[in-house]
């Protein structure tokens, strides 16, 4: 087949694109996940997750309307260890701040799930994707829901015993919604009528996925790096508490615990995820380059690249500042970014090998 030919057959496919309303409402979801972890992240820096003590999935969307009912919400949220410990000091306008971050926080979730519905229905019945396409986004709809779930999970962790939620199911929580992001990049990435071009090996498949597994692994360290607040402390860098590799990271014991509860470790953890990454990186553009450079598919590298700079940048910056929310908001942001974009890298490597 001819160049001119192969370009008609593009033209044909992309004039018959039914699927073209699909692929943008999915991508229209992934943004709107994004925003959420965006507001999850104020809302986890701001103190402001356990200020809604109860879940109610229909009336609790509707939020206090007048002093007897915002006096009800405050009143519970008094009798919760983060208020009588941290926060006894509160005064109801002050309730009122965390209130509205988690509350915004629990609007969004409850509104993907309708912006998800509606248009799923719409497109069904208009018949713009198959049974065999279906199943797959009523999982992303079942995946999506399953967050709501975690969410109330990780915050009912912090009503009884905790001054804040765990760092455990925080960490599982923020894992999910990148897993939920990755996905919504991945489905429109696939059914993209466009043909892809480039030279692919399973090598660069499993090299790409590799790298997702370490990013998705990162988003996770992070969740306990949240979790703990270890980034309150040891804010110095390259060093860490004066050196590279700190003393008192195994004072716990059995020693796995302190991956996961030592506000050392932890940080150290999700530093040297950091470093792989980076190098991991590094030998995969020095790899390509010598392999016929960046050209078609693999031009996502060079802008995976870029993005993992960044990130490295920021997260330094957010550290030496002890966690601004803004700098902090933008690092956890960027992740889910970086993310995305390997995931899409994959997607076209996969079309590129059809």
């Amino acid at each position: 087949m001819t160049t001119a030919q192969n370009a008609a057959l593009s033209e044909t496919r992309i004039a018959n694109d039914r699927l073209r309303p699909v692929r943008i409402w999915l991508y229209g979801m992934a943004a709107f996940v994004l925003l959420m972890v965006v507001v999850g992240g104020i809302t986890r820096l701001t103190e402001s997750g356990l200020s809604i003590t109860s879940w109610k999935p229909i009336s609790g969307t509707i939020p206090p309307l007048n002093d007897a009912q915002w006096q009800a919400e405050f009143e519970a949220y008094q009798q919760i260890p983060q208020y009588t410990v941290n926060n006894s000091w509160m005064s109801l306008d002050d309730f009122k701040y965390i209130f509205f971050w988690e509350y915004l926080h629990r609007l969004l979730g409850r509104i993907l799930g309708v912006l998800f519905a509606i248009p799923f229905v719409v497109f069904l019945v208009q018949k713009r994707f198959t049974a065999q396409l279906a199943w797959p986004l009523f999982g992303l709809f079942i995946l999506g829901g399953f967050q709501g779930v975690l969410g109330w999970w990780m915050v009912s962790s912090g009503l009884t015993e905790l001054t804040s939620v765990s760092q455990y199911r925080l960490a599982a929580h923020l894992t999910a919604a990148s897993l939920l992001f990755i996905a919504l990049i991945y489905v429109p990435r696939s059914l993209d009528p466009g043909r892809v071009t480039g030279f692919v090996t399973g090598q660069n498949l499993a090299s790409a996925s590799i790298l997702l597994v370490l990013i998705i692994l990162q988003i996770g360290a992070g969740g306990f790096v949240a979790g703990l607040d270890a980034g309150m402390g040891y804010n110095t860098w390259p060093l860490m508490d004066g050196a590279m590799v700190p003393d008192g990271m195994g004072v716990m014991q059995p020693f796995w615990r302190n991956l996961f509860e030592n506000n050392l470790t932890v940080q150290f953890v999700h530093r040297t995820i950091a470093y792989l990454i980076t190098a991991y990186v590094a030998v995969l553009l020095w790899q390509q380059r010598a392999m016929g450079g960046f050209k078609h598919v693999h031009g996502w590298l060079p802008r995976i690249g870029i993005l993992v700079l960044l990130q490295v940048v920021l997260g330094i910056m957010t550290l030496l500042h002890a966690v601004p929310i803004s700098l902090a908001v933008g690092h956890q942001a960027l992740a889910f970014m970086l993310a995305g974009t390997v995931m899409a890298y994959i997607a076209d490597l996969r079309r590129a090998r059809e």
